[in-house]
């Protein structure tokens, strides 16, 4: 089974940001668009925190009310998400699924594996050779 490139791994942006107050709004706005600007690099919650301009709490705060997670795991869904897409444009002669785990951050391949089946319902390797 195959998911269009589009497919997300939780609440988009739009989603999350309408469901805040104006000020918590601010506050997810910047922490969602630093996580997708900068899904490649490592990000902390000091990282997040900065970029949304407020301490380390605020986005832990809005995360949990707004979106029902954390900031660590929206950078998780994010960075899934970008390896299905990597996943899916890739050629399997001369790509490797550890090569892209680990471009995206996730440095256990069984866990990697376990995370992308949940979500996508089949095997990164599958999604590769598909």
């Amino acid at each position: 089974m195959t998911t269009s490139a589009t497919t997300t791994t939780g609440p988009t942006p739009r989603e999350l940001i309408e469901r805040c107050s104006t000020a918590d709004a601010a506050v997810l706005r910047r922490a969602v668009q630093y996580v997708k600007q900068f899904a490649h690099r490592p990000i902390g919650i000091s990282d997040i925190a900065a970029a949304a301009g407020v301490g380390p709490r605020a986005p832990q705060l809005a995360f949990r009310r707004y979106a029902d997670t954390t900031p660590w795991a929206y950078v998780r869904s994010v960075r899934l998400d970008r390896a299905h897409q990597d996943l899916q444009l890739a050629d399997p002669r001369r790509d490797t699924v550890l090569a892209i785990a680990l471009r995206w951050g996730f440095s256990n391949r069984s866990r990697f594996s376990a995370e992308y089946r949940a979500v996508y319902g089949e095997t990164p390797a599958a999604t590769l050779r598909s």
